[in-house]
């Protein structure tokens, strides 16, 4: 059963508590009409995108935005579960505990990404559409020419193989550029310095899932489907490299699409996340109307 906490203004995302397997999960809830999940970021949670999520809301949606385990206040993974397929699974429980049983559109920034993509992948079921913003997900650190063997030759590197301190040294940089500091840092401060203090195992074991991920293969299978997947990826992005971004794109068969900014750019600009989705969400929205159709039919 969903317990709600303090209860927000009209219109913005309220939060609430949930029990997935056994333990407890925190996740904001908001509006009314197309079911949309948004999975965070490593090193962040619910709270941050709130400001990004309320024009989603104001789009004529419902959207749930859970704590991932190790963030937000929900606890780690068992170490056994401690997967992309133990993320998935999670997410699947949680969707069941919310009283979801509709597919959704799926949204996955940064870690989310890749969390998405296993969780579209292994619940085919459940997976209306999929955005992936500046996902994980990519091999490639820099560009190379792809071979049988690898898919990067010797003039490129995979992102297993770049080291974790200059993954993890670009992420502050990323965040606090001059020109967003003042709309990042109360987020950084608000989420991610207390996920620090509460869980800093978690910040490690989950960077180094992330920087190892290599969902290409999921990604075709996806395509296989014909699952409607949308990928962006921010210019100036320095954590995720614009080779790893082409490799995604690579797989899914498709451009993407390059949007100005860093990596949490949807931080920074909630309008201008408001106005990419604005191009997606109808889409969603006329598959979805098609299939009741069908279902009357």
């Amino acid at each position: 059963m969903a317990l709600s906490l303090p209860h927000a203004e009209p219109g913005h995302l309220v939060w609430k508590r949930t029990t997935v397997d056994g333990r407890t999960a925190l996740y904001g809830v908001a509006g009314e009409g197309t079911p949309i999940l948004f999975l965070h970021g490593w090193g962040l949670g619910q709270h941050s995108y709130k400001r990004a999520l309320k024009r989603l809301v104001r789009m004529g949606n419902r959207v749930y935005a859970p704590a991932l385990p190790g963030f937000g206040g929900t606890p780690d993974l068992p170490a056994r579960q401690f997967s992309f397929d133990g993320y998935a699974d999670w997410v699947d429980q949680f969707l069941t505990a919310v009283k979801v049983d509709e597919p959704v559109f799926v949204v996955g920034h940064s870690f989310g990404g890749g969390v998405s993509i296993q969780f579209a992948h292994d619940f085919p079921d459940r997976v209306r559409t999929l955005v992936l913003i500046n996902s994980v997900g990519g091999s490639a650190w820099s560009a190379g020419t792809p071979n049988a063997a690898s898919k990067v030759n010797g003039t490129g590197r995979s992102m297993a193989q770049r080291p974790l301190w200059d993954w993890g040294i670009h992420f502050p940089a990323d965040l606090l550029t001059p020109r967003q500091i003042t709309k990042v840092l109360p987020v950084v401060l608000e989420d991610a310095l207390p996920n620090l203090v509460r869980n800093p195992r978690a910040f490690v074991r989950v960077a180094n899932l992330a920087r190892q991920a290599d969902l290409r293969d999921e990604l075709e299978d996806l395509k296989a489907r014909k699952l409607p997947v949308v990928v962006l990826w921010g210019d100036k992005d320095r954590i995720i490299p614009r080779a790893s971004f082409d490799d995604l794109c690579q797989a899914i068969g498709n451009e993407g699409e390059v949007v100005e900014g860093t990596h949490s750019w949807l931080l920074a600009d909630p309008d201008a996340f408001g106005e990419v989705m604005t191009n997606v969400l109808p889409v969603a929205r006329l598959a979805k109307s098609l299939e009741d159709e069908d279902r009357q039919s």
